[in-house]
């Protein structure tokens, strides 16, 4: 069970994320939108008003730093748990630590607050009801899916975004020129040029940017060298590093933000979220399916050379594999973004489905039963039936095929785009000379 402490301050053993961990509020670089004047969290640290809360955000954004400050600010008793360690027993002997220690609020932090599960979970709201314990749980997953409402309800929920280049070369600099908790003695000269590379590889991640800084560092040390140069931050970036979750939110964002830039035909943005997910180590083929869905889903009959396309982009990919197989994958997301677009397909198969678990088992016109023994023809299975190739134009004018308590539904609505203007064209003809039959059925 970790409570608080001061900054480690110089201890060379100690990580340089660690020993640049801010103290108080003003050396907190980012979170524009929670801190600064009349911001919330700096409202709230000012107010000395603790709440509970969770702090939902991607790594290395200062969860576990703003949930110590704001305990600080207040005066707070702050207990620091891991739930990747730690357990319902740890939970109760942090709350027999805050009874004994009345004279104060205590702030129960529990890091990855995810990992617990619901009855782990449920192990804290009598001590969050009765003031116990003032709850913040840091999480990098969507708490609308990992948290339980009760907890949720009792807690305020703070979004935390990844860091801009600026603050993180910021944040480097501050590491490069403090001498007590940064990188020296011995003092080292990096460009700032260099640091904005760092900055760059980092991809948002504090802790991540301030590890690069240390790696480099130590490469220039082993080298005995004053300076670091562009060779060492070359050494310890190779190979890059994106945000991605395989299965997380960044995930599903990702595939929304490729499904919908191809919806909305863009061709060169469908291409950017193509190449993001593959850079995040997405399967190809989990995107080709995607891609298969799009082509149905999105382009239907206004181009129905989309779904072919696809699944033949998909049948390259598993013939040639990776990279080669990707870029047929790539042909396949520009077209489907510049394809004609209708969901008329989709709309239609929604709404007869909904009608065919909404109205029971409507029996199937007689006219049109299968007939293949004499009892059936006798019952009247088939009678009345007109063959459709017999009438002009292949078309039997007047014949309906829904059950009689659906009769005059329309599900498919074509659009007027692409391939499918033709169809809606054949389509409001054809169900023109139905209409007009019909009538004059009722006539006769």
């Amino acid at each position: 069970m970790a409570t608080e402490r001061e900054n480690p301050g110089a201890n060379a053993w100690q990580p340089l994320a660690d020993r640049m961990r801010p103290v108080n509020l003003a050396e907190v670089v980012g979170q524009g939108h929670l801190l600064g004047p009349g911001k919330p969290l700096t409202a709230l640290v000012e107010a000395r008003a603790l709440h509970s809360a969770v702090l939902w955000g991607p790594p290395g954004t200062g969860k576990t730093t703003l949930a110590r400050l704001v305990a600080r600010a207040a005066g707070a008793h702050f207990i620091g748990l891991s739930a990747v360690l730690a357990g319902v027993k740890d939970v109760r002997e942090a709350v027999a630590a805050a009874r004994v220690d009345r004279g104060r609020p205590t702030v129960l932090f529990l890091d990855e607050v995810h990992r617990f599960n619901k009855a782990q979970q449920d192990a804290f709201l009598p001590y969050v009801e009765d003031g116990t314990i003032i709850f913040i749980g840091a999480t990098t997953e969507n708490p609308s899916f990992e948290l339980n409402n009760a907890l949720l309800s009792r807690a305020r929920v703070y979004v935390l975004k990844p860091l801009g280049n600026a603050d993180l070369a910021r944040l480097l600099r501050r590491a490069v020129d403090d001498p007590v908790r940064g990188l020296g003695p011995p003092p080292l000269e990096v460009s700032q040029d260099l640091l904005e590379r760092l900055a760059v590889a980092a991809d948002g991640d504090a802790r991540r940017a301030l590890n690069l800084l240390d790696l480099a560092a130590g490469v220039a040390r082993a080298a005995a060298a004053g300076e670091i140069d562009e060779g060492m931050i070359r050494e310890v970036t190779e190979g890059g590093w994106r945000r991605f979750d395989r299965g997380g939110d960044i995930f599903h964002d990702q595939i929304s933000a490729l499904h919908k830039a191809v919806r909305g035909s863009d061709p060169d943005a469908s291409l950017y979220w193509f190449a993001r997910m593959l850079d995040g180590g997405c399967d190809p083929r989990y995107l080709a399916r995607r891609l298969v869905r799009m082509a149905v889903e999105d382009i239907g009959l206004a181009d129905p050379r989309a779904l072919t396309l696809c699944l033949e982009a998909w049948d390259a990919y598993e013939r040639l594999g990776s990279p080669e197989g990707e870029l047929a994958l790539a042909q396949a997301v520009v077209f489907l973004a510049c394809a004609a677009k209708s969901n008329a397909v989709y709309r239609a198969f929604s709404a007869a489905q909904a009608d065919a678990a909404e109205s029971g088992s409507l029996e199937v016109p007689l006219h049109i039963r299968n007939a293949p023994t004499r009892l059936m023809k006798n019952l009247g299975h088939g009678k009345g039936y007109r063959y459709a190739h017999d009438e002009p134009d292949a078309f039997a004018a007047g014949a309906h095929y829904l059950p009689d308590a659906l009769a005059g539904r329309e599900y498919y609505r074509p659009v007027d785009r692409g391939m499918e203007a033709k169809i809606a064209e054949k389509l409001a003809l054809l169900r023109e000379q139905n209409r007009a039959a019909r009538a004059g059925k009722k006539r006769d």
